[in-house]
C-alpha cells in the first residue's frame, strides 16, 4: 500500500505503536483507570493539568466520548508541520460519531498524546 505524500516512511513505521498509545489510553478510561490514562499524557499535558485527577475531570466533561466509547476506529496518521496527527473516528455510548485528531510526540517514554482535537462530525448518509 503506497505511503500518503505526508506521512514520512519512519512516521508510517510507528503507526501501529501510535494506535496501541490511543488505543490503550482508551481502554484505560473505559476502565476508569485515570492513572493509566495519564500514563499515556505527554510532559506538556501533564504540566498542563497537574495531575491525574484534573485531566481525568477534563476528559470526563470536555471529551465525553473519550470518557465513555463504544467502537474507534483508526483513520490517516499525517504529518502536519512536523507534527504526527492521528485521525480517529469514536463512537459514544449513545452510538453517536465523532471525529478527533490527537497530536503524537515521541518522548524517553515512547509515543505520547500531546493533544486532542474535536474536528467536524463526519457526513453520515442513510
Amino acid at each position: 500500500m503506497p505511503l500518503q505524500p505526508t506521512v514520512t516512511a519512519a512516521a508510517a513505521q510507528d503507526a501501529t505503536a501510535i494506535e496501541d498509545v490511543i488505543g490503550s489510553q482508551l481502554e484505560a478510561f473505559t476502565d476508569r483507570d485515570i492513572d493509566q490514562a495519564w500514563t499515556y499524557a505527554s510532559p506538556n499535558i501533564k504540566r498542563l493539568f497537574g495531575d491525574p485527577g484534573n485531566f481525568g475531570m477534563m476528559v470526563q466533561r470536555g471529551y465525553p466520548m473519550v470518557w465513555d466509547n463504544t467502537e474507534v476506529r483508526f483513520l490517516e496518521l499525517r504529518e502536519i508541520a512536523g507534527n504526527l496527527w492521528q485521525k480517529i473516528m469514536i463512537r459514544d455510548a449513545d452510538g453517536g460519531l465523532h471525529m478527533l485528531d490527537y497530536q503524537m510526540i515521541q518522548t524517553g517514554q515512547g509515543w505520547q498524546i500531546n493533544g486532542v482535537q474535536l474536528l467536524p462530525a463526519p457526513d453520515v448518509g442513510a
